[in-house]
């Protein structure tokens, strides 16, 4: 499902240029559940921002689903991320003006409906109720059916986080990146959470941890370790949670 060629990440300074990643090669199969971890300046961060579409690499290939996507135009990786791929952040990033439903939904304001969508919804009402449909059903599966209609600071931090997963699931991503999703919650909810994420594992959705936290990379049978932008180790472990 992915793979990366010898990937590397420069950025420009007002002294001289710093690599962030160096010649990085990693495949990652579907359905696989996957620990990328290193300390702070590892290039963790500008990893998961390439993998995700958020950033450019510098040199390299990245080959998702079969297709290069590093020399796509900004509109392109905007629908394929759309599409495919979906975050959860340590800060939940929800809009505290909007309840956890009209949150839920935003990423459906986005989407490009197939051609299908559009000869059989012609009506704006049509398409609202389909996505509000959507959102609940994403909703309830994070168990949050009587949270729908609250806001943000209504919820804790647990409960914002599992809108944050919702947000992430509700276009049937075929991709979960999940950055330090445990950073901003107790050691409980942190377990509720990770064990959510490796449901959705189990059940054949590809899963990308991104952490300094060897607990939460714990959850993860594989492990792949960064340091000063370079893959140091890649390894397989039997001891999941």
């Amino acid at each position: 499902m992915i793979e990366l060629k010898d990937i590397s990440r420069i950025y420009s300074t007002h002294s001289q240029p710093v690599a962030a990643l160096t010649e990085v090669s990693l495949s990652i199969r579907d359905g696989e559940m996957v620990a990328i971890m290193g300390a702070s300046g590892s290039g963790k961060s500008t990893l998961m921002n390439i993998i995700g579409l958020l950033d450019r690499p510098t040199g390299g290939q990245y080959i998702l689903d079969g297709k290069r996507v590093d020399s796509l135009s900004e509109e392109e990786l905007s629908e394929i991320r759309n599409r495919s791929i979906g975050f959860v952040f340590q800060q939940f990033n929800l809009l505290p003006r909007l309840n956890a439903l009209d949150n839920v939904m935003l990423p459906l304001l986005y989407a490009r409906e197939s051609n299908g969508d559009k000869k059989r919804l012609r009506t704006r009402k049509e398409l609202e109720s389909l996505r509000q449909r959507k959102a609940e059903e994403v909703l309830t599966l994070m168990g949050l059916k009587d949270r729908m209609a609250h806001r943000p600071n209504q919820l804790s931090g647990g409960q914002q986080q599992r809108v944050s997963i919702a947000r992430a699931l509700v276009n049937d991503p075929s991709i979960l990146l999940a950055d330090e999703p445990t950073g901003a919650l107790d050691s409980h909810t942190a377990q509720e959470i990770m064990t959510i994420l490796k449901e959705l594992n189990d059940r054949g959705m590809t899963v990308i941890l991104v952490t300094h936290d060897a607990e939460v990379a714990s959850w993860a049978r594989r492990k792949v370790r960064l340091k000063d932008g370079k893959i140091v180790s890649d390894s397989m472990e039997s001891g999941t949670q």
